[in-house]
């Protein structure tokens, strides 16, 4: 659909024009529509428009959106369950969870399972969680609507059971314990996070698997499921993960945090436990 027109109506008067393209266009990011604004591919009356007017009765739109018709690559992700409600894969890092910003062609796991299920659309088709690009491991993702609504409550009220590997710098204080810490959005520099007594409460369980020279291979459980919440924990115990160049890791091929596990209630409501194996860059560290 290279170019598409919209006339306004009496319920979209007021409606600033960038919002009202994203409600008509669901399956574009908003940062890729924002680029039509810019490129001069939005008209409001015959004229290029910026995204913050607001539209009046009878202005009629004009949005070109061949630009945004780009077929993004097939890939082809481990995939750990399959049934008729969901697909659980084994995310490699590198692999974006799902298209954002300028993302919006690349890959991802939502692309996946676009491939899969054909009756999926929008950017983040399919995704229940997310796992940091860097990050590997168990991910669940939804085959229609149902299947997607059941499992994002499993999630919002804390009901998944996750566990993640990580190798960190040093030796821990104790061979398990709590970390809780509150974490904030770090306004310093607003992609990281860090732990700030205003913050939100962040709570990780951690357990020592075992030890080797400088570094050592964690098992952690988040209790919360904030951003990074795992990587400024450990970074802000001075035992940062190993790879994680966001919170002053010592360099690595990749970040060595990996989603080791998940234990969920299937919309069939049967309880299972995923596993993915720990990585082979982790033998680096752990055979040391």
């Amino acid at each position: 659909m290279p170019r598409q027109w919209i006339t306004v109506t009496e319920e979209l008067v007021g409606k600033r024009t960038d919002k009202l393209i994203a409600d008509y266009f669901p399956s574009y990011p908003r940062a890729a529509l924002h680029k039509l604004f810019e490129s001069g591919d939005i008209e409001m009356n015959e004229k290029p428009v910026k995204p913050g007017i607001k539209v009046r009765l009878g202005d009629n739109l004009r949005i070109d959106l061949s630009p945004l018709d780009i077929t993004i690559e097939d890939i082809e992700l481990p995939i750990l369950y399959e049934d008729d409600d969901v697909l659980v894969v084994n995310k490699p890092a590198g692999i974006i969870s799902h298209a954002r910003g300028k993302y919006f062609d690349e890959p991802s796991v939502a692309s996946f399972v676009r491939q899969k299920v054909a009756s999926l659309t929008g950017e983040r088709s399919g995704i229940v969680h997310r796992l940091d690009r860097a990050t590997s491991g168990v991910m669940v993702c939804a085959k229609n609507p149902e299947s997607l609504s059941w499992l994002q409550q499993q999630f919002s009220g804390r009901k998944v059971q996750k566990t993640y590997m990580a190798i960190v710098v040093g030796s821990m204080p104790t061979e398990e314990g709590k970390i809780d810490m509150p974490i904030a959005r770090n306004p310093a520099k607003p992609v990281t996070f860090h732990v700030d007594p205003g913050g939100k409460d962040s709570v990780t369980n951690f357990k020592v698997v075992s030890s080797h020279k400088n570094y050592t291979l964690l098992e952690l459980k988040p209790v919360t499921g904030r951003t990074h919440q795992l990587r400024v924990h450990l970074s802000h115990l001075k035992h940062p993960i190993v790879g994680d160049d966001l919170y002053s890791g010592e360099p690595a091929e990749r970040l060595m945090l990996h989603a080791y596990s998940l234990v969920i209630t299937l919309p069939s409501k049967e309880v299972v436990t995923f596993e993915a194996p720990i990585p082979e860059e982790f033998k680096k560290y752990t055979d040391a």
